[in-house]
């Protein structure tokens, strides 16, 4: 097992999983909005309110193309390395 262990470059192997982690959880926060957006546009259109729709909903494009633009990030980061 002690021969394997000299292949692996433990500093590499960190910044993988750190990065990993705060990428994973940006994306869910920035998807999240997505939802919020979404979810209170339709509430506040049903109660009458179409500024705070229109702001919610304009949140909920925003949320969406931010998600896209991340996922677009990622596929052009793997495919240059």
């Amino acid at each position: 097992m002690p021969v394997l262990l000299g292949f692996i470059d433990g500093q590499a192997l960190w910044q993988t999983i750190w990065t990993g982690a705060v990428a994973g959880i940006g994306v869910c926060i920035i998807f999240a909005f997505t939802i919020l957006g979404a979810a209170r546009s339709t509430d506040m259109r049903l109660e009458d309110r179409a500024v705070a729709a229109t702001l919610y909903a304009v949140l909920a494009v925003l949320g969406t193309l931010a998600s896209f633009a991340v996922v677009i990030y990622a596929v052009v980061l793997i495919t240059t390395k």
